[in-house]
């Protein structure tokens, strides 16, 4: 998706919230399926030792679906592109039961609470704010990066405290990419031009984004308050 966004105002605000509540309501559908698909694999012992001798391929098909999502987008129709999502996001749930079975049901449910709060406040700060926060983006790429690397690395130290501090840098910087991606989609709605097929195409590939935000979000934080426990 194009980041450069015009500077003037061409879409009415009755057009960018139309477009925000068609992201925001794609980004509800991708989480509700993945906790209820996560939940089924969780409670059924046969799924779980499925998905657990299948774990690289089911990584392996999350990070195809988000490349072929990222790249493909304005060649694919939005129907594929919404279908192409929903499996993504059904995907990842068997993959999510692989990691919520390692954690206790307070722990998961102390992570997602303050994960939708987090999400909530940052995102109406990136949507409600004056400021075009692009400029933070080549900042917040290195950063990624960064991040990233610390987390092989310990990989091979198997560090506890350095894990805990990737964690809390996660958590930051998810947070933060929050509140820009909502900010840059905002922006991209008040460009305005358009088409209504465009515009359902960039709501899902919105929503996409803003799911992985919240997503890593969580895993960042599942870890910080796991502190280490397992169930």
């Amino acid at each position: 998706m194009n980041s450069s966004f015009a500077p003037n105002t061409v879409a009415s605000e009755s057009v960018v919230r139309s477009f925000m509540g068609r992201t925001y309501s794609w980004m509800t559908a991708g989480l509700l399926l993945t906790s209820i698909i996560a939940y089924l694999t969780v409670s059924n012992p046969e799924a779980q030792r499925w998905a657990q001798g299948n774990a690289l391929i089911l990584i392996i098909a999350q990070f195809a679906l988000v490349m072929f999502l990222s790249f493909a987008i304005q060649r694919i129709n939005s129907m594929v592109a919404g279908v192409l999502f929903m499996v993504y996001a059904a995907v990842t749930g068997v993959t999510f039961s692989l990691i919520l079975e390692r954690y206790t049901g307070a722990d998961v449910t102390a992570a997602f609470g303050t994960s939708a709060l987090t999400f909530a406040g940052m995102s109406a700060y990136g949507y409600l704010t004056k400021r075009n926060l692009s400029a933070m983006g080549s900042f917040l790429m290195y950063l990624l990066i960064g991040l990233v690397i610390a987390m092989i690395v310990n990989l091979f130290l198997a560090s506890g405290p350095f894990g805990l501090v990737i964690s809390m840098i996660g958590v930051l910087l998810f947070a933060a990419l929050t509140a820009y991606d909502t900010n840059r989609l905002r922006q991209m709605a008040l460009s305005g031009g358009m088409s209504a097929e465009a515009a359902e195409k960039g709501a899902i590939y919105g929503a996409l984004q803003l799911y992985l935000d919240f997503i890593n979000m969580f895993l960042f934080l599942l870890q910080l308050f796991g502190g280490g426990r397992r169930s």
